[in-house]
């Protein structure tokens, strides 16, 4: 495909689906494809930010690891500050931390204590949207910390396991780039 087909595909069309993977009958998401692409990639994270475009955004929070390429560059093109929310025992500093269920256990994320002033104003993001436990985590952290979350961004949902329907329930604004059935 040549570089002047590109402006017909959508976010949706760069991610590539593995079966199977973890697990038998998953249908894996994977955005590698979609951040290897510089059109894609691009593409993904002007849709993201278009939103909040002259909207005072004070710092955008990502979730841990794919959170972080999208809020990086997200932060960047708003003039925001990042701030990463990451698994139990990788910060170095003084922390926060949430316990969260998972499909076959519970997780811990942590945010520094210092990373989010009261009043700030915070944009939330991710690269899927599923259950919206880890989402739901970081909400909590960030809300402990005092900052305003206007909302909360994804490149995927995957509707049927209910993230979306979740998180609107505790007053979040959701914004995602596309859907895909299945788990």
């Amino acid at each position: 495909m040549t570089k002047s087909q590109n402006h017909t595909k959508t976010v949706k069309d760069y991610i590539r689906t593995i079966v199977d993977f973890p697990h038998e009958g998953i249908m894996f998401r994977d955005v590698t494809t979609l951040f290897s692409d510089p059109c894609g990639f691009r593409m993904a994270v002007d849709q993201m930010l278009h939103p909040y475009a002259g909207i005072q955004i004070d710092k955008v929070a990502g979730l841990e690891a794919r959170g972080f390429i999208l809020g990086g560059a997200i932060a960047h093109q708003l003039g925001a500050g990042f701030v990463p929310i990451r698994k139990k025992g990788k910060l170095p500093g003084e922390t926060i931390e949430q316990d969260y269920k998972l499909e076959y256990g519970e997780a811990t994320i942590e945010l520094h204590k210092d990373a989010i002033q009261p009043g700030e104003r915070i944009l939330l993001v991710d690269d899927l949207l599923a259950t919206g436990g880890t989402a739901d985590a970081g909400i909590k952290l960030i809300h402990r910390l005092g900052g305003d979350i206007l909302a909360c961004s994804f490149i995927i949902d995957l509707p049927e396991l209910g993230g979306r329907k979740l998180l609107e329930s505790k007053g979040m604004n959701i914004d995602i780039l596309c859907e895909f059935d299945g788990l």
